[in-house]
């Protein structure tokens, strides 16, 4: 399984992005690689089709069923809805869905 966190220096969100998915590696799947992948530029951003800082994909898929679709690319901040209201980062249960999703 491929895990990678999408982020850019100075994001506010991204160190507690990876926390979050350390915490998700330690409870369910502890050989879990987290690929870190710091866009510096908006080329990168286009490139990486960079929806926001953080952003987690597994497997090359966004982990939130509602931006899958979306094409706007850039570095700039990003929010995910969540069971706990509108956070910078996404929670812990989205995280294992979307882990879930991928090993079906």
């Amino acid at each position: 399984m491929k895990v990678e966190l999408l982020y850019f220096d100075g994001c506010p969100s991204h160190e507690k992005a990876l926390q979050i998915l350390q915490e998700v590696r330690t409870e369910i799947l502890p050989d879990m690689e987290i690929d870190k992948i710091n866009v510096r530029d908006d080329e990168t951003a286009r490139v990486q089709k960079f929806l926001g800082s953080p952003s987690v994909r597994i497997n090359g898929i966004d982990i939130d069923p509602t931006a899958r679709e979306s094409k706007v690319y850039g570095r700039k901040c990003r929010i995910y809805q969540t069971d706990e209201g509108i956070l910078g980062w996404p929670s812990k249960k989205m995280i294992k869905g979307a882990i879930e999703e991928a090993q079906k």
